[in-house]
């Protein structure tokens, strides 16, 4: 599985970046993770708002910063 996380690297990107990882991790799901810091790049993917997450290429959360037991759901 793919999780990228949009943004520019501010605290709340790199908080999302945790939470995203402690849910596949408390999962045990087999991933990887890309942080995307390229505003042009995050333009093309259609974030709107950051932070952002997707899984494999989908956008599941966006302008927040969800707990790891939100994103679980959207892993599995």
């Amino acid at each position: 599985m793919k999780l990228e996380i949009f943004g520019s690297g501010c605290a709340k990107c790199k908080l999302l970046a945790e939470h995203a990882e402690k849910a596949a991790t408390d999962l045990g799901v087999d991933y990887t993770l890309e942080k995307i810091t390229d505003m042009n790049a995050i333009i093309d993917a259609g974030v709107m708002r950051t932070p952002a997450v997707a899984v494999d290429g989908t956008i599941v959360f966006e302008g927040a910063v969800p707990s790891a037991e939100k994103i679980k759901p959207r892993l599995s």
